[in-house]
């Protein structure tokens, strides 16, 4: 064997190595899939076709995990949930490359996951882990699947879905509807969604500026001012994003600051800021006018919003510390608009990050909804009268959404204002008229969003 071709199969084990000690973090410590992959990505310096294989395998393994344990455990005579957890994860990272990864031969997921056995000294364990590798590959043509008639277990399978989840998406959408959503979680997303900073750049100026570091760039499907890019190494490396020309934000969440009715020399307050997506659309809409407050509850979170603030230079943001839970005085009437975008339990954003649907519980969501309407009450008192509040949320859960607008229009001074003029095309005639909007993952070809405005009687 050649030393290029040596280097290059020792490279792969590495990458494997990496993988399984990332997804030991994510689904048995219960660390975040996008913060162990930045930890990673950091402390080693990888080729750009090993870190695209790395992210596929760890994300792709985590995105198909209940499904992969269905396949494990038709084959395995010890269910996945008794096994050590490395050889679980071991077999799931395998199977996914056996599944759905062509570019890897079957052989070798099988043998490098005998090796990464090995390499873990479960020697005992290697024959178990061929096995059922082995298994896997010649019944992969005949699995079957749950039954459809079963709609809990078969959703929950098919698309890799807690059981939990499925059942609560049906009750509140319907069974064609939920399958539509989960469908969309996993739906490959063409490039990345940025939002130009239209208060320095045109997009015109922006599009030549990607294009000139041979970066792909597509219009997006809500806002003229977005687009959707793709084929390039890292984001630090492009002039456009260097210079400050564009902030990476999902369509959906850019809506905010469409419908929020922000005019020029307005004081906007952004309680829940990090990373400062809405923060820094709204200094862009004012134009270096009036001033937009970002705050966040930790230092952590502010100094996030700090790294996008000194390289967009908006010139109209201050940043500060705050627990959105607790009053601030000085900011008391101060505010034209007030945005909200709340901690939720981000069902809508499963499909980029998809190891959210293993970490909520059903409990979660209320124990959510009953702080988000604690940080209502204190950021209500910050709006003007005839002010805007614009209340969203990244989730698909009613108990969240919906019913937040019931309660902010029984218990505040507010009444809803109707947004529908303010959306795109492709939004309109369905509930913006009664000032709020329910964006579902398979409708708009965004994240799943919820957005509400109101004034201030």
């Amino acid at each position: 064997m050649g030393q290029e071709k040596k280097q290059a199969l020792a490279a792969t084990v590495n990458i494997r190595k990496m993988a399984l000690d990332l997804l030991l973090e994510i689904m048995e410590n219960n660390v975040f899939c996008d913060k162990a992959l930045h930890t990673l990505f950091e402390k080693n310096s990888l080729e750009k076709r090993d870190r695209s294989f790395l992210m596929r395998l760890v994300e792709g393994t985590v995105e198909r995990c209940i499904e992969m344990d269905y396949i494990i455990d038709l084959y395995s005579k010890t269910q996945t949930v008794k096994m050590k957890p490395v050889i679980r994860n071991i077999l799931r990272m395998s199977v996914y490359q056996i599944f759905y990864m062509e570019q890897v031969p079957d052989s070798a997921a099988c043998n490098e996951a005998v090796k990464l056995t090995a390499q873990r000294k479960l020697h005992n364990l290697k024959g178990f882990v061929n096995g059922v590798l082995r298994a896997v590959i010649r019944g992969k043509e005949s699995i079957v699947y749950p039954q459809e008639s079963d709609s809990r277990r078969y959703l929950s399978v098919r698309y890799s879905v807690p059981e939990w989840l499925v059942e609560y998406l049906i009750k509140a959408y319907g069974k064609e509807e939920a399958e539509a959503v989960f469908a969309a979680f996993l739906e490959e997303r063409d490039g990345v969604s940025i939002r130009c900073t239209t208060g320095r750049f045109t997009p015109e100026k922006v599009i030549r500026a990607l294009e000139e570091d041979h970066v792909c760039v597509i219009p997006g499907r809500l806002f003229p001012y977005a687009f959707r890019i793709s084929g390039y190494s890292s984001l630090p490396e492009l002039a456009a994003f260097q210079k400050g020309m564009f902030q990476v934000q999902d369509e959906s969440s850019m809506l905010v600051g469409q419908v929020a009715g922000i005019r020029e020399g307005d004081i906007v307050i952004d309680v829940c800021a990090a990373p400062g997506g809405k923060t820094f659309h709204a200094a862009d809409i004012l134009k270096g006018s009036g001033q937009v407050i970002s705050a966040d509850l930790t230092r952590e979170k502010t100094e996030r919003i700090q790294e996008n603030c000194s390289r967009l230079s908006p010139g109209n943001v201050t940043i500060c510390e705050q627990d959105a839970t607790v009053f601030r005085k000085e900011w008391a009437g101060k505010a034209d608009v007030v945005i909200a975008d709340l901690p939720c339990s981000g069902l809508g954003v499963i499909g980029k990050k998809c190891d959210i649907k293993y970490k909520t519980k059903p409990e979660d969501i209320k124990a959510l909804s009953a702080i988000q309407r604690q940080i209502l009450a204190v950021s209500s008192e910050y709006v003007k009268k005839g002010g805007r509040l614009v209340y969203s949320t990244c989730t698909i859960a009613g108990e969240e959404n919906e019913e937040n607008v019931k309660w902010i229009t029984n218990n505040l001074p507010f009444e809803p204002v109707s947004i529908e003029d303010a959306l795109p095309e492709v939004l309109r005639n369905r509930t913006g008229a009664e000032g709020y909007l329910q964006v579902l993952p398979n409708q708009a070809g965004t994240d799943g969003f919820f957005l509400s405005c109101f004034v201030k009687k």
